[in-house]
């Protein structure tokens, strides 16, 4: 036990423990005082606990049991995300939600994308580092990941919903697809998204029709404010708007600790949870916002050196899915209030509040540490020695 302890990695830990203390003291700086969300911090503190647990408990889990087992995993997850269409509970018009005893709450679309790279893993682990073939391979692994993608972007989660599919291209790519493939996919996606953007701003008004028909209007109060802020309402822009003069008003080093003039004032939505980096940029400036994308560099860079000393094939697979997840939520979530990405309410990983979020965050962090100090114990990948290597270590 000793010996797996000091495998521990020490800078991932302490990013860990930096990103712990500018999340509690950024809620706490928007939610004191205040009806109904004074105390958050202090909730964040205990989810924080149960989330070190949850890490220390991967940690020293063999992760190739659950890689194992991944199927069944896999089903467990999809049943828990139809459960939810029936009895999930509505927060912010998606429907994503399930009460637990005691008033806790979990969002399984947030649980499933861990589960999602578990499950997509173990199907590639099995192709013994061979080629990805299209049909054989590429399309099925795509289809079972669709079939979540689409339960979810039912109950209006589009942000996590899109993180399925960034976290399946992620181990395609590792997976070993073929240039050819990779290419076709990536001008086929291209092209979509050109196309999508191009057509709603030019059919704006026969799309906004169209998702009022289907009961999807507040995916217009999101992309309208991204693609055609002109034609946005003053409801749909107020959010963004707001962030943007927040965190312009930041400047290099920020209006003081506690004393956004934006954020202290309510006038940015959820700044205890998605909008957390506004908060942040504009008590901290510049200074302050460098500051956390410098941890979740450095957090990234120790899980790719992670996944390069890993001897066992599935062990960069699930480094490479989860760092492919966090790059996305960190990219969207800051990428939507500077005006490059919609406005999806996905959580900026470790700091926004949120119990579900932060415990699959930490889960898949102690996953990581669980490659680090159980992935080095395979042999089987190891290069084969030639009769005269072996000759002459004997």
């Amino acid at each position: 036990m000793l010996q797996k302890i000091k495998k521990i990695d020490g800078a991932i830990v302490v990013v860990l423990l930096l990103l712990m203390t500018v999340s509690i003291f950024a809620i706490y700086s928007v939610t004191h005082g205040r009806e109904k969300l004074d105390g958050h911090h202090i909730r964040m503190m205990m989810y924080y606990a149960i989330g070190f647990i949850a890490f220390i408990g991967m940690t020293f889990l063999d992760y190739r049991i659950l890689v194992k087992y991944a199927l069944y995993i896999y089903l467990f997850g999809i049943g828990i995300l139809v459960l939810v269409s029936f009895l999930g509970e509505t927060k912010n018009n998606a429907q994503g939600w399930l009460s637990l005893p005691g008033g806790l709450s979990l969002q399984p679309a947030e649980l499933f994308k861990l589960i999602l790279i578990l499950f997509l893993a173990a199907m590639l682990v099995r192709k013994n580092k061979s080629k990805l073939l299209f049909w054989r391979d590429v399309v099925p692994l795509g289809l079972l990941t669709l079939f979540p993608f689409l339960i979810v972007l039912t109950q209006n989660d589009l942000g996590n919903a899109l993180s399925y599919i960034v976290i399946l291209a992620g181990l395609l790519w590792i997976g070993n697809i073929k240039y050819t493939h990779a290419l076709i996919g990536l001008v086929i996606v291209a092209s979509s998204a050109i196309a999508g953007i191009m057509s709603y701003i030019h059919y704006h008004d026969e799309i906004k029709t169209f998702l009022n028909d289907i009961g999807r209007s507040h995916w217009i109060e999101r992309f309208d404010p991204w693609l055609v802020p002109d034609k946005a309402t003053a409801k749909a822009l107020y959010h963004t708007k707001n962030a943007k003069l927040a965190i312009a008003s930041g400047g290099m080093s920020g209006e003081g600790y506690m004393n956004g003039s934006s954020v202290q004032t309510d006038r940015v939505p959820y700044t205890y949870s998605d909008s957390i980096f506004v908060q942040i940029a504009e008590e901290f400036g510049f200074v302050g916002s460098a500051f956390v994308l410098l941890l979740y560099f450095i957090l990234i860079h120790r899980m790719i050196l992670i996944a390069l000393e890993a001897r066992d094939r599935a062990g960069p697979f699930l480094i490479v899915g989860i760092v492919a997840m966090m790059l996305y939520q960190i990219f969207e979530n800051i990428g939507a209030f500077i005006g490059l990405m919609p406005l999806t309410g996905i959580t900026l990983p470790f700091i926004s509040f949120g119990g579900t979020s932060l415990l699959i965050n930490m889960a898949s962090i102690g996953l990581v540490m669980s490659v680090r100090l159980h992935g080095r114990d395979v042999e089987e990948d190891l290069p084969k020695p030639t009769p005269y290597a072996a000759a002459k270590q004997g």
